[in-house]
C-alpha cells in the first residue's frame, strides 16, 4: 500500500531542506478578480506616458542593448 500523500509530501519537504533550501510563500495579484485587466492597462499607460516625457530614456536602452550585443558577441 502506498504511503499517506501527507508521509509522502513530508518526505519530499524533508529531502529539499537537507538540500539547503527553504520554502517560501508569497503573494500575488489575483489576475481572475474583476478589474484586473483595467488596472493592467491604466498602470502600461502610466509608465508608457511616463516614458515618453523621459529623453534619455533612447540613449539608455540602446547602450543597454549594445551592452548586451557586446557580452554575447564574445
Amino acid at each position: 500500500m502506498p504511503a499517506p500523500v501527507t508521509q509522502r509530501v513530508q518526505k519530499r519537504r524533508d529531502a529539499l531542506r537537507a538540500a539547503g533550501l527553504r520554502p517560501v510563500q508569497i503573494w500575488v495579484p489575483d489576475t481572475r478578480r474583476p478589474g484586473f485587466a483595467d488596472e493592467c492597462r491604466r498602470q502600461a499607460r502610466a509608465v508608457a506616458a511616463a516614458d515618453a516625457t523621459d529623453h534619455d530614456l533612447d540613449a539608455f536602452m540602446d547602450a543597454v542593448l549594445a551592452d548586451l550585443s557586446d557580452e554575447t558577441d564574445k
